[in-house]
């Protein structure tokens, strides 16, 4: 059955970036190892001072970060001196592990200007033997992820296994993360292979069970639901899920299975033992205010990295 439909909130990660929340949800925290899912742009209105859209130096635990885009095209930097532009098609996948923080700017104008800068970025969150990892990035390119296609369908898988696919991309527990374009009419099914399945409408329109969906909503299924999707118009989904990890907690950029873990988190960032990107350390995200807000609640702002 249809566990729960998702209704994206309006949020701001930057001076003039807004995004499209979808997950942490209260209902909802998370599916399979997704904890967090933002969907950014399309910007079609730049601002005069392209710096406002910056995402500053920001830090992070226990988690990964994966960002797809689907125009535009983004500059990462990041504590351990990687300097990477990403561009669409492509995926960057982040492992904070014990702690890295970066930066995400947009340093083209013309870019902007053509007004097609959009992205989702999501959060994986890691096993509990993971959760210290050493932080590492890949950039994976798009002849490195499979693409399948069908009457009516493409598909591309992110990460994970999924109707059989399977790539490189390095992930911690078994999940799946796909980019799905459907032409109208099509007829679509989701992959049997994991315990929690959801999929997110980026743009279109889609019938289950008689009843319509439309962009901007998360659809979550439980297990052994084989649901039939129909695009009632071009439409692109993003599909993810997996297998589920346990309770993690989540404050501001940091996640954890331990709540005193995330207060330690809190400190190091204050004190600046979370070293800052080399090529970019000139300014960075405060801390929140913490407002008496225990870890597991969901203060804002949140950056969308």
């Amino acid at each position: 059955m249809l566990d729960i439909v998702i209704e994206a909130r309006d949020a701001a990660i930057s001076e003039q970036m807004k995004v499209k929340r979808i997950l942490p949800f209260r209902l909802r925290r998370m599916v399979g190892p997704f904890i967090f899912m933002d969907h950014a742009g399309p910007i079609t209105n730049a601002p005069s001072n392209l710096h406002a859209l910056d995402v500053l130096p920001h830090p992070h635990i226990g988690l990964s970060t994966v960002t797809y885009l689907f125009g535009g095209k983004v500059m990462h930097r990041d504590s351990l001196g990687v300097q990477q532009e990403i561009r669409p098609g492509e995926v960057n996948w982040m492992t904070a592990g014990s702690g890295i923080a970066h930066s995400e700017r947009f340093e083209d104008p013309a870019v902007l200007t053509a007004g097609n800068v959009e992205m989702i970025q999501t959060w994986v969150a890691l096993p509990e033997k993971n959760e210290e990892d050493t932080p590492s990035f890949d950039n994976y390119k798009p002849e490195q992820l499979p693409i399948y296609t069908d009457k009516g369908v493409w598909m591309r898988l992110i990460a994970g296994n999924a109707y059989g696919l399977r790539n490189d991309v390095k992930t911690h527990s078994p999940l799946f993360y796909l980019s799905v374009v459907l032409d109208a009419n099509a007829k679509f099914s989701l992959p049997k292979e994991h315990s929690e399945r959801g999929f997110y409408i980026i743009k279109g329109m889609i019938t289950l069970n008689g009843q319509t969906y439309h962009a901007g909503q998360m659809l979550v299924f439980s297990k052994g639901v084989d649901p039939t999707i129909i695009a009632k118009e071009p439409t692109t989904l993003m599909l993810l899920g997996g297998e589920p990890l346990g309770e993690r907690f989540i404050w501001w950029n940091f996640v954890s299975s331990r709540k005193e873990r995330i207060e330690q988190a809190k400190e190091d960032w204050k004190q600046g033992r979370i070293i800052l990107p080399p090529n970019d350390n000139k300014e960075f995200v405060p801390l929140p205010e913490d407002k008496s807000k225990p870890p597991g609640d969901l203060p804002k702002p949140q950056p969308l990295s």
